[in-house]
């Protein structure tokens, strides 16, 4: 039977998306519409026999970078070569742009054989986490009028602009919500929390400072009233470790950050919490 390779439709991703909760992902409940509005091309399905065989995303962030994720075979369909040729297809959707990726650390192996090099483990923390409601002047949710600044402040953060995802993100819904530590013009964190299958995930937790994290991990804990939180940290902050550990969350998993094309250069010591390991 031929593969038929596609660009995912907006149900399609929901789809996809519902595969990554079986593999254990534990994706947001209202995650779609800001990783749809990120690329609506970005992301690709192979069929099979009438039905969806393998899914990947190559989501496109500027001229300069894009990031991979959602790499998966339907169980029934694994083993058969689909996903290499979903993967070959979704490569040339990057256009010679550098190319990101989170990826178990079992597979680093088959991504260097792509022209992936490694760049610093990640690590996801979680635990059932009780948080005071903290406070302070500057500290605000974010509202529309604080985009422009927090914009500009993300781009400190990832190797290329992405307004169209942040925009969606930023927006406060039932399920997610975002704080920002702002005085005036100047912004020196901010944070979004957002329910998940199980539990809930911090990302993104940018700061000036190991006090500013915390207060900013406090209120995002306090804002939901607790519970299962969950934080993927880049592993070389350690102060985002000591963060986790006196949160009385422990290590869960390891991904490694590759890229293929320059390798950008980071302020890991601020970047307390990743966005998503699906789109960085």
């Amino acid at each position: 039977m031929p593969i038929h390779i596609h660009n995912a439709s907006r149900g399609e991703l929901d789809t996809i998306i519902d595969w990554a909760a079986r593999e254990g992902w534990n994706p947001g409940i209202e995650d779609a519409p800001a990783f749809w509005a990120a690329d609506p091309e970005g992301y690709f399905v192979a069929e099979m026999e009438g039905r969806l065989a393998a899914a990947i995303s190559l989501v496109r962030y500027g001229e300069s970078h894009a990031f991979l994720g959602f790499y998966m075979a339907h169980p029934d369909f694994r083993g058969r070569g689909i996903g290499w040729t979903l993967w070959q297809a979704a490569m040339e959707h990057a256009e010679g742009r550098t190319i990101g990726l989170d990826g178990v650390v079992a597979q680093q192996e088959n991504y260097r054989k792509s022209g992936f090099a490694y760049a610093h483990a990640n690590f996801r923390y979680g635990g059932h986490v009780a948080c005071d409601e903290p406070v302070a002047g500057d500290l605000l949710p974010v509202m529309p009028a604080h985009l422009p600044l927090l914009l500009d402040y993300d781009r400190q953060f990832n190797p290329a602009p992405r307004e169209a995802f942040l925009r969606e993100w930023l927006r406060p819904v039932g399920t997610r919500r975002s704080f920002a530590l702002i005085d005036g013009p100047d912004v020196s964190g901010f944070g979004t929390i957002r329910a998940c299958r199980e539990g809930f995930k911090i990302g993104p937790l940018y700061a000036e400072s190991e006090a500013k994290a915390d207060l900013l991990f406090r209120k995002l804990v306090a804002g939901v009233g607790g519970g299962l939180v969950f934080l993927d940290i880049p592993g070389p902050n350690g102060a985002a470790r000591d963060l986790c550990q006196r949160n009385g969350m422990k290590p869960l998993s390891e991904t490694a950050r590759m890229y293929r094309g320059t390798m950008p250069d980071l302020p890991l010591d601020r970047l307390y919490g990743i966005t998503t390991f699906e789109l960085g």
